[in-house]
């Protein structure tokens, strides 16, 4: 297979549909002021903010590019780690980074353990019917990832669901989801966390995995070994959001945010950044 950087690139911004053009964005209201450092704005989630003066961002630390942890210091990074730290920045109050996991996402928001979901998050409609998200941030779709002599062997649905064939997911996710549903010939593998997959991959403990597109090329250059598989025609398509509890104004208030940050092209410029460090 041949890879380079350029064409990388060339997938990411031209073939993977990438919400960044305010056009594809609903254009929201500024007629109200809903808060300014603590004033009483209506939202019981911005007036917790403002009174502890900290924004919690749960965050699964598992997903490349989006969210996940720097071994040499334990700390997240990510597309969606720095764009935590914007929106804290811009509500003039400090982060903390709330571990969740993908079994537990909805139910710790639901429990109140974060004030938002940032990691790379799927909007689905199982998840909308309890919870509000952002406007949609990027879009993607679910693509194949195998060592590369696999590539022509595992590059569609019918080819991957047949017993013989091993595929690894993690739980409690769209990945997940996306596996029971569309291989229930092949012989599925449920593993514990979502980054050891891949190694397991390069090892053939497993032949596939199907993930988002986006997922698979950054893995694509970490893992040598492996080819992600068509990323440029996934199997279906996506939107990913930040997820929020029921309440409106925050809501209004993150959208009117990102609206900006798209403006100011700040996802796209972070989304070539991580391109670039894993190049």
């Amino acid at each position: 297979m041949f890879k380079t950087f350029d064409h990388y690139l060339k997938i990411l911004l031209f073939t993977i549909v990438i919400c960044f053009e305010i056009g594809c964005s609903p254009k929201l209201s500024n007629s109200k002021n809903y808060t300014v450092n603590g004033i009483e704005s209506g939202s019981d989630i911005l007036n917790n903010i403002y009174q502890k003066q900290t924004l919690r961002v749960g965050t699964t630390g598992d997903f490349k590019p989006f969210s996940y942890i720097v071994d040499s210091t334990g700390n997240y990074t990510g597309i969606d780690i720095k764009m935590g730290k914007d929106l804290a920045k811009s509500l003039g109050v400090k982060v903390e980074f709330i571990e969740t996991s993908w079994p537990t996402l909805m139910s710790d928001l639901m429990e109140n353990k974060f004030d938002i979901g940032m990691c790379g998050v799927t909007i689905t409609p199982e998840r909308k019917k309890i919870s509000f998200f952002s406007i949609p941030v990027y879009s993607s779709g679910k693509a194949a990832i195998t060592r590369d002599e696999n590539a022509l062997k595992y590059n569609s649905i019918e080819k991957i669901n047949n017993k013989e064939v091993r595929v690894i997911f993690n739980p409690g996710g769209t990945n997940e989801a996306f596996a029971r549903a569309n291989f229930p010939k092949a012989t599925l593998i449920l593993n514990e966390d979502n980054l050891s997959i891949f190694q397991k991959l390069v090892d053939s403990e497993a032949d596939v995995m199907v993930t988002d597109a986006i997922e698979t090329l950054i893995q694509q250059q970490i893992h040598k070994e492996l080819t992600a598989v068509n990323p440029h025609a996934p199997f279906n398509s996506f939107d990913f959001g930040y997820l929020l509890p029921k309440d409106t104004i925050f809501k209004t208030v993150v959208d009117n945010w990102l609206l900006e940050k798209k403006k100011d092209s700040l996802i796209i410029k972070l989304l070539h950044k991580e391109i670039d460090e894993h190049r």
